[in-house]
């Protein structure tokens, strides 16, 4: 049966103008996805040629005279080097096309200096994004999928607000743990390559230490680690060393106090890996001995140079410190061992004794959630700088996602 122009040119832009077909990213990495892509449109602008003709000869009217050229692409690379997928993004004043650094956000090791300058200088440029302007719309046309397989409040609305912000659309589960396929024993690899068939960029919670390095190793299209188990949460530790240089106006000659559950606390071990990037840094170590600090964060400092120190006097380290960092004692990581837990909660509390003895300059920093380890009478001092810490979150992934998306 024919279809009328009016059918035909509906049909004509679901097929040519939907914003995320993810033709490119199911292909290995290095093959050559801009070939194949402009093979795909001139065999696709042909039908729509010859239809369009059959359908002016059978109704009169006019055809749909849109035409598909692959020079009206906005092609940022991807992790095979080839373009993206999204259509038409309004230009703005942000710069695009520069293929970024990393493919993906792992763990804090990936970064360096330069690197870390970048993406904060980015994050500023997002800070004075406004509402409905171009900038806003640069990722229109991009899907963002989170995979949480672990709670979450702040990180996931973090990011799925900074896609947003961006003009992009969001797919997510909130507990992939128990809702997905993974329920029913489905491999993590096998939910990767799944959907990553329907997004262009994932970021992914997970309860297992290296999770996100078997997703980044299957996946085609970035992968972002927004926390494994025990191991590391890397945006985490970026929009920490932002607010830190934001708050003390400087990175070297930092003086950090890492306090409470240090052993199974993955923001501080991912915060110890990036500040050791910069000079002159002492970190003290304040933890209940059956959380402190693992080995290998220390053998770690050790051998990039950074002096660090074991503390169980939380005032003393109070008085010397520019960032005292506290942490929550992790409930979910002791198992039936509640007995452990109760014993390590609540031993270090950064309340109005604390304040006292900080220096007038110094921050106090915390990840969130918080339960008592920060007592609410701390809120109102301007030293208290976890709230603003939070929102630096949303600048920090705006960055992550534009970069990896995008380009520089």
């Amino acid at each position: 049966m024919a279809l009328s122009a009016q059918t035909f040119a509906i049909h004509q832009e679901k097929l040519l103008f939907r914003p995320s077909m993810n033709l490119l990213t199911k292909y290995p990495r290095g093959c050559n996805q801009l070939s194949f892509y402009s093979d795909f449109v001139t065999k696709q602008q042909s039908l729509v040629n010859s239809s369009s003709a059959s359908i002016d000869k059978q109704d009169k009217q006019p055809s749909f005279t849109r035409p598909l050229h692959i020079d009206h692409l906005r092609r940022p690379v991807c992790k095979s080097g080839g373009p993206c997928n999204s259509f038409d993004v309004e230009k703005s004043s942000i710069s695009v096309g520069k293929k970024f650094q990393l493919d993906d956000v792992i763990e804090s090791q990936q970064f360096d200096r330069e690197i870390l300058t970048d993406i904060f200088e980015v994050a500023c440029e997002m800070e004075k994004i406004e509402k409905k302007s171009s900038a806003s719309k640069i990722l229109r046309g991009y899907l963002m999928a989170t995979l949480f397989y672990e709670p979450s409040t702040r990180t996931r609305l973090s990011f799925e607000s900074a896609m947003k912000r961006l003009g992009g659309e969001v797919l997510t589960t909130e507990n992939a743990r128990e809702f997905s396929s993974a329920a029913k024993g489905e491999t993590l690899e096998d939910t990767i390559r799944t959907v990553e068939g329907y997004s262009d960029i994932i970021v992914m919670r997970h309860f297992e230490s290296g999770a996100a390095k078997r997703a980044a190793s299957t996946a085609n299209i970035p992968i972002i680690n927004a926390g494994d188990g025990p191991g590391q949460h890397p945006t985490q530790a970026l929009l920490d060393v932002y607010t830190i240089e934001r708050e003390i106006g400087k990175l070297d000659g930092i003086r950090l106090g890492l306090v409470g559950d240090l052993a199974n606390g993955r923001t501080v071990r991912s915060l110890a890996y990036l500040i050791a990037k910069y000079q002159d840094i002492k970190i003290y170590f304040v933890a209940p001995d059956i959380v402190k600090m693992k080995d290998d964060i220390k053998d770690y400092l050790t051998s990039k140079g950074v002096e660090w120190e074991e503390s169980t006097d939380l005032l003393e380290v109070g008085s010397k410190c520019d960032v005292v960092y506290q942490t929550r004692i992790q409930r979910e990581r002791f198992g039936e061992r509640i007995d452990l837990y109760e014993a390590a909660r609540g031993k270090y509390i950064v309340d109005r004794k604390v304040l006292d003895v900080m220096p007038k300059h110094a921050v106090i920093m915390h990840p969130l959630p918080r339960l008592d380890e920060i007592t609410v009478d701390v809120d109102g001092d301007p030293r208290a700088a976890y709230f603003r810490q939070a929102k630096n979150g949303l600048y920090i992934r705006m960055a992550l996602l534009k970069l990896l998306l995008l380009g520089w």
